[in-house]
């Protein structure tokens, strides 16, 4: 190969270099330019960091909630408790289960932040400055021992077992036993509400008046010829849920208007929610959540409309 070959060739080599090395540059001034003129990505990551920021301070929220009442709400207490505080587990939940009229005492006195009450506000609650806020609708049930055969009872019947005007089952088509009348003590919103929709407040005539709704399922359940009333969530295969005018106990008949005992379930709040705390009104919004509605609905529950 001669001299002049050998320049040609090397000369050609360099072009090549110099225009690798152009492009190169080229294709980084482009990345660079693209990134500069487009910061939709930079903007994506800030409302990202942002969100996750939001959430972080919604979820670690602290501090503490209390309520007392009615014993009848306890099985929706414990399960919304649970619930709220694996969502805000900054924040401890305790409730008390005293009866709605020693729940209301307490909201009234300033002792808790809510009163749980298994009926509507009365008028001295009301005055009082309690707020009605009805979280849940239930139902009450009629129960009775496994072995009773007398399963439908009418509104009729039931008062003058209550009344004290019907003593024995023999008279209802049941066996020829005497009737053991259970009720609950006074002040709980169970035996209110009952009470007032049978229009028999102040004449009942109880066998015994116990304290709370697992109270009276076991006393029932244990009893022969034992006649009850329990939420209607507590209802278990120990007791027979009895029929009333021919409609059975449950979600479907009370929701129709047909079944005729049902009552709300209450959270009362001195003012209005919105004028309550922060935690609160976090505790007011997770019920009213599809998280919050699910739990009522999981504990056979009614949502209010």
């Amino acid at each position: 190969m001669n001299k002049k070959m050998i320049k040609r060739l090397a000369g050609g080599l360099l072009a090549m270099a110099l225009v690798g090395s152009t492009i190169g540059c080229g294709s980084s001034a482009k990345n660079e330019n693209t990134t500069a003129e487009n910061p939709d990505t930079q903007e994506t990551e800030v409302v990202e960091s942002e969100n996750a920021e939001s959430e972080t301070q919604e979820t670690t929220a602290s501090g503490s909630l209390s309520l007392a009442g009615s014993t009848s709400m306890e099985k929706l207490c414990e399960a919304m408790s649970e619930s709220f505080m694996e969502a805000y587990p900054g924040i401890s939940v305790t409730v008390e289960y005293t009866g709605s009229s020693a729940g209301i005492e307490s909201l009234v006195s300033g002792s808790v932040d809510i009163g749980n009450a298994s009926r509507g506000l009365k008028d001295g609650e009301t005055e009082s400055g309690a707020v009605e806020n009805i979280v849940a609708i239930d139902g009450i049930a009629v129960i009775t021992d496994k072995d009773n055969p007398a399963t439908d009872l009418t509104t009729e019947q039931l008062v003058s077992v209550y009344t004290g005007t019907v003593t024995n089952w023999s008279e209802l088509g049941g066996n020829d036993e005497a009737i053991v009348v259970i009720g609950r003590e006074a002040g709980s919103g169970t035996r209110g509400a009952f009470e007032e929709i049978l229009e028999v407040e102040d004449s009942c005539s109880y066998a015994q008046e116990l304290d709370s709704t697992g109270a009276v399922l076991a006393k029932v359940a244990s009893t022969p010829g034992a006649i009850g009333y329990i939420s209607l969530d507590a209802v278990d295969d120990s007791v027979t849920s009895l029929s009333l005018n021919g409609v059975a106990a449950t979600e479907e008949n009370i929701v129709a208007g047909e079944y005729m005992l049902s009552r709300p379930f209450v959270m009362a709040t001195i003012g209005e929610v919105s004028a309550q705390n922060d935690i609160v009104q976090t505790w007011f919004d997770y019920i009213r959540s599809e998280d919050g509605q699910n739990v009522i609905k999981s504990v056979g529950l009614i949502l209010p409309e």
